[in-house]
């Protein structure tokens, strides 16, 4: 079974990993630098823009690659999955019209609306800065800002958090373009995400991300700084209701999706916000989240190939999906600057990592050096009986790296999590 790989993050070395374990998987990648972690795991690969589809399918035609693990989003606004399954490669990543849940907000939220789907925020959508500013000055209540289009992860403003008014006006007047002004949510966000075959889903561990840059959830926005999973899969500041409600929003996506004409195929990434009346959706993803990949990876102890022939072929339904009942903890190394500023081209030295995972990001190899780009340099994973064990494991490995970079030291800790449930106890 040959796979391709697209991309080149620590996303796509997680993807990597597990497709080396998977029983007779040739991996091959398309990447746009050389990841050395997923160079290492490679029978081939080409270095080339993730949206370059002719130039990637014609290395999957040359190779005889049947099947293709797309990472980011960029590749899927682009078409490439479109371009491969023409091809005839199957595809862990919906088409490009499929992708819209994530690449168009708008689209997101119009769909919810016409279907009557649970979890939708209140919402206005302005293709241009005047009218959206207008609105913004006529009222006095806070709402998040998001572009329509792709962000990165880094692109929402919250008015009484991140700028006031004055300064969201500011930001809508930079993005330039469409805007869509949502109410502001206020309780403890989590990470679902599920594989799709296009009618069945199969849920994985439940996630929660720091998309923060600093300790004690401050600084900007970025990528993400680290997430963690607990060994039961679930969260505990959200009941069981509330996780079947969330489950029940992405079938109810999937379906909506289907009924338009659009049936989806792939990872779907849902982002919620658990409030007073339950999860609302901040937003959805159309492939693996980026670090929470690296979490529910490290636990999958099904066969990933039997996952890739069911997600493509609709079979899903006939596949027993598995992941190790274990707590994960996720810590990225990032740049001294990052995420404003970053410094790159610096040297770092990785320590002993003990027993964690070790996954590359935006990191070149020189000879026997790494040397810093301009993103998240590299994660460690700890895995534990335990969040406490995986936390430890996760921040010896991370504090032994020596260079110009750094790390969130409470990502996954227990004290992290006791705001986080004292936190919903107090909305409720």
């Amino acid at each position: 079974m040959k796979v391709l790989v697209v991309g080149s993050g620590g996303r796509e070395h997680a993807i990597a990993q597990a497709l080396s374990k998977g029983q007779d998987i040739v991996v091959y990648a398309a990447m746009t630098r050389i990841n050395p972690g997923i160079a290492a795991l490679s029978q081939e690969y080409i270095i080339t823009r993730e949206t370059a589809s002719r130039e990637i399918t014609d290395f999957c035609t040359r190779n005889q690659i049947g099947y293709a693990f797309i990472g980011p989003e960029v590749p899927l606004e682009a078409g490439v999955v479109d371009s491969l399954i023409s091809a005839g490669v199957l595809c862990v990543g919906p088409k490009k019209m499929a992708a819209q849940i994530e690449t168009d907000k708008a689209f997101c939220r119009n769909l919810m609306k016409q279907y009557n789907i649970p979890g939708l925020p209140g919402y206005h959508i302005f293709q241009g800065p005047d009218e959206a500013i207008t609105f913004l000055k006529t009222t006095s209540s806070d709402f998040a800002i998001k572009p329509i289009g792709l962000t990165g992860g880094k692109g929402v403003r919250i008015m009484g958090e991140h700028v006031d008014q004055d300064g969201a006006c500011e930001y809508i007047r930079e993005i330039n373009g469409g805007v869509v002004i949502e109410e502001r949510l206020i309780g403890e966000e989590f990470t679902l995400q599920a594989f799709v075959d296009g009618k069945n889903l199969v849920p994985m561990p439940l996630v929660q991300d720091h998309k923060r840059a600093f300790e004690g959830d401050t600084g900007p926005n970025t990528g993400g700084m680290g997430s963690y999973t607990l060994p039961d899969h679930r969260m505990p500041f959200i009941t069981d209701d509330e996780y079947d409600q969330a489950l029940a929003i992405m079938k109810k996506v999937v379906a909506a999706l289907e009924t338009e004409g659009y049936p989806y195929v792939g990872i779907l990434y849902g982002q919620f916000m658990n409030t007073a009346r339950g999860p609302m959706v901040i937003e959805f993803n159309a492939r693996f989240g980026d670090p929470e990949a690296m979490n529910v990876l490290s636990l999958l102890s099904s066969d990933i190939g039997d996952v890739i022939r069911g997600v493509t072929t609709g079979t899903l339904d006939k596949i027993r999906i598995s992941f190790e009942n274990k707590a994960t903890v996720c810590k990225y190394i990032v740049p001294d600057g990052y995420p404003d500023n970053p410094h790159a081209g610096n040297l770092i030295i990785p320590g002993d990592g003990g027993p964690a995972l070790l996954y590359y990001a935006s990191v070149v190899r020189e000879g026997d050096h790494l040397i810093t780009q301009s993103s998240r340099t590299m994660a460690y994973v700890g895995i534990g009986d335990t969040l406490e064990e995986a936390e430890k494991i996760a921040e010896a490995a991370a504090a032994s790296v020596q260079g110009p970079v750094r790390h969130r030291r409470d990502v996954g800790t227990m004290d992290v999590l006791k705001k986080r449930i004292d936190h919903m106890q107090e909305i409720r």
